[in-house]
C-alpha cells in the first residue's frame, strides 16, 4: 500500500512549536505513514540567516517529523517571499514538487501558516489535491485575511488553529470563508517550550528577574525609519532605567539583524545600565520561561501577549500610538496586532511608570477595525463598526479619510488655504 503523507510548512521556531503542541494534542490524528516538515527561511538575506531547523532547540521538535526539507533549497536561487509560479507553470511545478517530496501516494493534509502570502500560498497552490489546515502563530489571527484567496485554495481550508492569546476574542482570519477556529492549549505549548528550552537561558549571561525589551523589525517593514526604531528602543531603555532597572535583556527580532543591538548598547553605556543581548534565533518565550523577567516591554510584538497570557508576566507597550499613525495602507495586516497591544496592555511612560489603557470593549474594537480594513470581506460587521464609532468616536484607531470613504463619517471639508481666506476677505471688502 502506498504511503500517504502529511506535509507541514513552517518558517519560524515559534510556528514549529505551535505545530508540535497541536501534534501532541492529537489535532492531526494518530501518527500515520509519513510526516514531512517543509521549512522556509524568509529573512531578507536567507543565505546569512539561520533557518528554523538550524536554531538552538529545534532538535527537541525533530522527532515529531519523519523528514525535514528546505523550501529555499527547492526553489533556489529564488527568494521564498517573492517567488510564485505563474498560472501556466502550476501543473508542471506542482508535479515537480510532489516528485521531489516523494508524494506518489498523495497528500493526506497540508498544514501552512500565513496562507494569504508566499511562500505558504505558493505551496498551497502547487499541492492541490488535499485539504488545508492553517495555523496562526500570533496576534494576526485576530485580524482579517490580508488578501482574497483563490477559490481553489479557500475551498480546501478546513480549520484555523491558534493559541488562545486573548481569551474571549474570536479570530477574524479566514472567517469570511466559513473556516472555524480551533485553539491549541497553552499547556501543550508550554510543555513543548520546556523541551526546546531545557536548562538553557540563551547563553547571554542574563540574570533572572531583570527587565526585557522585545525588538521587532519595524524599519525593515517600512513602518518606521531605522533611526526612529533606534529611538524607540532607546526610549524603552531610558524608561526602564528611570524605573530603577540596573540590567536589561534585549531580544532582537530574528529578521532585524544586529544593528539595533549595537545602537542600544551605546544608550545603555550612557545610562549606566548593563545590557545583555539575547540570541535572536531563540524564541522570546524561552527567556520568559527560563528567566522570568520582572517586566517585558515592546511595541506590539506577540511576545508581549504570550508573556502575559502564557507565563503570567507583567508586560507593557511603548510606541504603539506612533505605529498606529504610521501604518499604511489602512489595511496593513499589522494594524490589528498593534490595536490589541495598545488597547490591552499598560503603557510604559518616560518616567518608568505604567499607565493602564482606557477601558475598552476589545472585541467590538477589533471587529470595527477589521471591518474598516476589509469591508468587502466582512459586510456583516458594518453595523457593529458604526455602533462602536457612535459610542467611542474615531480617535487613535481609525482614520477619518477611511471612515468617510466607507460612509461611516461625513466627508471632512478641506481647510481653506491662507490665500483663499485672503481672497474672500478682499471680495467682501470690495462688494
Amino acid at each position: 500500500m502506498t504511503a500517504r503523507t502529511q506535509v507541514f510548512y513552517a518558517s519560524t521556531l515559534f510556528g514549529a512549536m505551535t505545530l508540535a503542541a497541536a501534534l501532541d494534542e492529537g489535532v492531526f490524528g494518530p501518527r500515520g505513514d509519513r510526516r514531512i516538515l517543509l521549512v522556509s527561511n524568509n529573512a531578507a538575506v536567507p543565505e546569512i540567516t539561520p533557518a528554523l531547523d538550524e536554531a538552538p532547540g529545534f532538535a527537541a521538535l525533530r522527532s515529531r517529523f519523519d523528514e525535514v526539507r528546505s523550501w529555499n533549497e527547492i526553489i533556489a536561487p529564488l527568494h521564498p517571499s517573492e517567488w510564485r509560479a505563474r498560472v501556466v507553470e502550476v501543473p508542471l511545478a506542482g508535479r515537480l514538487l510532489a516528485s521531489h517530496l516523494g508524494l506518489d501516494g498523495g497528500i493526506a493534509e497540508l498544514v501552512v501558516e500565513s496562507i494569504a502570502v508566499p511562500p505558504a500560498r505558493t505551496v498551497a497552490g502547487l499541492l492541490r489535491d488535499c485539504p488545508v489546515t492553517v495555523y496562526s502563530d500570533g496576534l494576526m489571527s485576530y485580524g482579517p485575511t490580508r488578501d482574497p484567496l483563490p477559490a481553489e485554495i479557500a475551498g480546501r481550508i478546513t480549520r484555523l488553529l491558534h493559541l488562545d492569546l486573548v481569551p474571549g476574542l474570536d479570530p477574524l482570519l479566514l472567517s469570511e470563508y466559513g473556516v472555524r477556529p480551533r485553539t491549541v492549549s497553552g499547556d501543550a505549548f508550554r510543555r513543548v517550550l520546556g523541551e526546546v528550552t531545557g536548562s538553557r537561558s540563551g547563553g547571554t549571561g542574563a540574570e533572572p528577574g531583570e527587565a526585557m525589551i522585545l525588538g521587532q523589525y519595524l524599519s525593515a517593514l517600512g513602518i518606521l525609519t531605522p533611526e526612529e526604531e533606534d529611538r524607540l528602543h532607546a526610549d524603552m531603555l531610558r524608561a526602564l532605567a528611570a524605573r530603577g532597572c540596573a540590567s536589561v535583556l534585549f531580544k532582537p527580532h530574528p529578521a532585524a539583524g544586529r544593528r539595533h543591538a549595537r545602537r542600544l548598547r551605546e544608550t545603555a553605556a550612557a545610562l549606566g545600565v548593563r545590557l545583555a543581548v539575547a540570541d535572536e534565533t531563540v524564541p522570546a518565550e524561552s527567556y520568559f520561561a527560563a528567566l522570568r523577567p520582572a517586566l517585558v516591554v515592546g511595541c506590539f510584538s506577540t511576545g508581549l501577549v504570550t508573556a502575559r497570557r502564557l507565563f503570567s508576566l507583567e508586560a507593557a507597550t511603548s510606541g504603539t500610538e506612533l505605529v498606529l499613525e504610521r501604518l499604511a495602507p489602512y489595511e496593513n495586516s499589522n494594524r490589528v496586532p498593534a490595536t490589541i497591544a495598545d488597547a490591552l496592555l499598560p503603557r510604559l511612560r518616560a518616567d518608568g511608570s505604567l499607565e493602564e489603557p482606557p477601558p475598552a470593549d476589545l472585541g467590538a474594537l477589533v471587529r470595527a477595525v477589521g471591518y474598516c480594513m476589509q469591508s468587502e470581506a466582512h459586510p456583516d460587521l458594518r453595523d457593529q463598526a458604526r455602533a462602536y464609532l457612535d459610542a467611542h468616536g474615531p480617535a487613535r484607531y481609525f482614520k477619518r479619510q477611511r471612515l468617510s470613504a466607507l460612509g461611516l463619517l461625513p466627508p471632512v471639508a478641506p481647510s481653506p488655504s491662507p490665500l483663499g481666506r485672503l481672497r474672500r476677505r478682499l471680495s467682501r471688502a470690495l462688494s
